[in-house]
């Protein structure tokens, strides 16, 4: 059966602009390793001028620049990184802290809005004691991918940043490095309608994804101190991550710091119209919060325990011809396939990006609602 797809399962699917394809094909490049692709350095340079770091690194992945970060922060052996226990660094980074950089990871429960607890940190970092690892880095990520998209408030980053600086606190021998997962910092800038400098002024280091809400195809910037990126450069040999003449995809970078950028505010505000249209049924089966929709991410939470949430993404997925005759199609009369995340979760969870436009969105409100109201009128 032909169909109209709309795929929300992550910013990951988003696809290159025309003017990155443009950029790309006519990119001046060089060899990377070297230091010589023009493309590359410009993409770093202009990257770090943005987050008033001194110094950027292009990279494979997010993951990648994580890695990198833990690896320059975390030198010394018997070290330790505090992270939340549903950040993406601990969840699904394979445990390459652990597995490659030889760090041990200790977790604070992530609160519902992304945070953890502050009082909590300052118990957890380490006392100088030659029984315990040294606590050497603390690490926040925002938005918060499993918490919604949450945006961490600036005043909670500025009390973490005058915790972790207590005179006294840890090990007198090692400075306790800030990171920030920023995979989609430009989205927790535009929600707080701030500068990406203010939202990380008080990180050593942050990682920023290309390929998620900027449409980029591939690659994130990893952006800190000179010394920070001279030592991560090194480091991204030993994991696979000197690339050549990657100055085609860095051209793609380019275009979405100085086009995409600007526009993630619409994909917020897409993200908050499907909210309002689920919230506006009142279903006692599928809802959501509509204060928690914060950026491009909506957790499309499921009160009735009979229904799996991969249930629900498999329906969501699925043509049903009575749903024909109800007119749930597009206006050439096709049917919606809407794809979402599902896992464990007590929730699906939809992610917009740059190609999704008002028509799509319009789409998914349609399909979402003649399922809700499949599942209300089954178990009301």
């Amino acid at each position: 059966m032909s169909s109209r797809v709309v795929d929300l399962r992550s910013d990951t699917v988003s696809q290159p602009t025309s003017e990155m394809r443009e950029r790309m094909a006519s990119a001046v490049v060089g060899d990377d390793v070297y230091g010589e692709d023009p493309t590359v350095n410009e993409l770093e340079s202009k990257t770090a001028a943005i987050f008033g770091k001194e110094a950027g690194l292009f990279v494979a992945s997010g993951t990648m620049g994580n890695l990198l970060a833990i690896m320059v922060h975390c030198q010394q052996r018997g070290t330790e990184a505090i992270v939340g226990d549903l950040s993406h660094i601990f969840l699904y980074e394979q445990g390459g802290a652990a597995q490659l950089a030889g760090v041990q990871l200790a977790t604070i429960k992530n609160e519902p809005d992304g945070t953890f607890s502050l009082s909590e940190l300052r118990r957890k970092i380490r006392h100088n004691d030659i029984h315990e690892p040294i606590t050497s880095m603390v690490v926040v990520e925002n938005t918060h991918n499993i918490c919604g998209g949450k945006v961490i408030p600036l005043a909670y980053l500025e009390e973490l940043a005058s915790i972790v600086r207590e005179p006294g606190l840890g090990c007198p021998r090692v400075r306790i490095a800030l990171h920030m997962d920023g995979a989609r910092v430009f989205n927790a800038a535009a929600a707080l309608g701030v500068s990406v400098e203010r939202v990380c002024r008080d990180f050593d280091s942050v990682s920023i994804c290309l390929s998620k809400s900027l449409s980029a195809p591939v690659g994130s910037v990893l952006v800190g101190s000179a010394a920070f990126i001279s030592e991560a450069r090194r480091l991204r040999k030993v994991v696979g991550g000197g690339m050549r003449q990657v100055g085609i995809l860095a051209a793609a970078g380019l275009v979405a710091l100085e086009q995409v950028v600007p526009l993630l505010g619409k994909d917020h505000e897409r993200t908050k119209r499907i909210a309002e249209a689920i919230d506006s049924l009142n279903s006692p089966n599928i809802g959501v919060t509509l204060p928690s929709v914060q950026s491009n991410i909506l957790l499309v939470e499921i009160k009735q325990p009979k229904i799996l949430p991969t249930a629900l993404a498999e329906r969501l997925g699925t043509i049903e011809p009575e749903e024909l005759t109800a007119g749930v199609t597009d206006k050439d009369g096709l049917g919606i396939v809407v794809k979402a995340c599902a896992r464990d979760w007590p929730f699906a969870r939809l992610v917009l990006y740059h190609q999704v436009d008002d028509e799509q969105v319009e789409l998914v409100i349609k399909k979402l609602t003649y399922i809700i109201k499949q599942y209300d009128a089954r178990f009301c």
